[in-house]
């Protein structure tokens, strides 16, 4: 077995409109509910499923005042979910600028996957 490792990502940045909405916030102080929409380009249920996903992981703080259709919902991203956003961005890069193997040999002369050329579907 090779030691060649691929680095883990976190599979729940790894999600586009979560990594999305960490973006946004990790260069604002706070966004609302309506502009992570309108910015994510995403439907309310969408970005609220979303939301209520990074909140329960701790990368967001969510405020919400008001009650029904006059609420406002405010989001703060968290100590926690920028920590989580370098170590994702970080992970990404090391992923491609590492240098991959050549392959080698098993131990039992035969290489575990094959290149399948000339199928027709």
């Amino acid at each position: 077995m090779s030691p060649f490792k691929f680095p883990v990502i976190n599979p729940l940045l790894h999600n586009e409109l979560r990594l999305k909405i960490m973006v946004v916030l990790d260069s604002l102080e706070s966004a609302d509910f309506m502009y992570l929409c309108q910015i994510t380009d995403s439907t309310r249920g969408s970005v609220s499923s979303q939301i209520t996903t990074l909140k329960d992981a701790g990368y967001l703080d969510v405020t919400k005042t008001g009650m029904g259709r006059i609420s406002h919902t405010v989001c703060r991203i968290t100590t926690k979910g920028r920590e989580g956003l370098r170590t994702y961005e970080d992970g990404l890069r090391r992923i491609f600028s590492q240098e991959i193997p050549s392959p080698q040999q098993s131990d039992s002369g035969q290489n575990k996957c094959y290149n399948v050329t000339n199928v027709t579907f």
